[in-house]
Formats: structure tokens, sequence, C-alpha cells
């Protein structure tokens, strides 16, 4: 691999970083999953970085992200206990913040309750703004099964009970 497309990895994964642990962490719903996810990703993705054509790294990068979350879940198994909170300070100035805190907790409980491929198409369709399309393309599966575990996700959010109690309606009495 020559100096300048080591140099040029580099900067997109500088540049990405942000995006994908965001992505992954939705996807993970822990943190530091979602940062060991990302640092896999890119070592996979670094191996095969000459190869990838200049136009396609972003769509190769997120189904590789996508793809090794899948694997990652298919080996352990296992039920993930995901964390109440994100990783953020919990102590803020502002009064505002808990609101926000408590709400980001119930959407990660809620996800953490999905299957994997139903969570998956909910991050990338409303966290990635991707289109179905774009999504079948990634999990590479049918434009009509997005649809499903769209609606199915969708449905399962709906009626999660971190959004159907009383808990984050604004002024409701506990």
């Amino acid at each position: 691999m020559t100096d300048a497309s080591r140099l040029g990895f580099a900067e997109f994964a500088a540049a990405a970083w942000p995006r994908l642990v965001r992505t992954a962490h939705m996807l993970t719903g822990d943190f530091h999953e979602a940062e060991d996810l990302v640092q896999t990703t890119l070592t996979k993705v670094y191996a095969r970085w000459w190869r990838i054509p200049y136009d396609e790294i972003d769509a190769y990068v997120r189904r590789a992200l996508v793809n090794n979350n899948l694997s990652r879940i298919r080996k352990k198994r296992v039920v993930h206990l995901l964390m109440p909170f994100l990783p953020e300070p919990v102590h803020r100035a502002h009064g505002g913040h808990a609101e926000i805190t408590a709400e980001r907790a119930a959407l990660t409980q809620a996800l953490a309750s999905l299957p994997a491929r139903q969570r998956t198409v909910m991050v990338l369709r409303y966290f990635e703004d991707l289109s179905d399309q774009e999504i079948a393309a990634v999990l590479d599966c049918s434009l009509g099964t997005v649809k499903t575990h769209a609606r199915r996700g969708l449905a399962a959010l709906r009626g999660h009970p971190a959004f159907t109690s009383d808990a984050l309606v604004p002024g409701a009495r506990r």
C-alpha cells in the first residue's frame, strides 16, 4: 500500500469516526462495544482500502459495519444488557437535559428489544437517513424485506412500554 493511500485511509477514518461510532452505538446499544465494532470494521476495510472505488467508500464501510455487527450478534448468541443511559455526563447546568437523557435511554432500551435486522433497519433509516433501496443494498435483501422490517420495527417501538408510559410525557403525574 502506498503512502498516499495510507494517508487517504487515515483522513477518512478520522473524519468518519464520530459518525460511525454514533451508528454503531445505535446498533449495539453500548458505547464501548460500538467503538470496538468501528475499530474492527476499519481494520477490515484498511486491508481492502486500495480495492474500494472512491465513490463507494461510504457505502462499503456502512455495509461492513452492519455486517460486522450482525456477525457479532450471531457469534455471541446471548442477550445484550444495554446501558440504561448514554455515556454522557448526567449532571448538566441546564434542567432540560435530564428529559433528553431519559428520552435517549428509553430509545436505547426500545431499540435493544428489537431483533437485530429490525434494529438495523430502524438505525439506517432514521439515524443514517438512508432510503429503503439503500438499506436493501446494505443488508443485501429485497426492498419488501426492508419495508417489512421497518413496519414491524415501528410497530414494536410504538408499543414499547418506554413510550407508552407517562414517564416521557411532560407534566404527567408520577
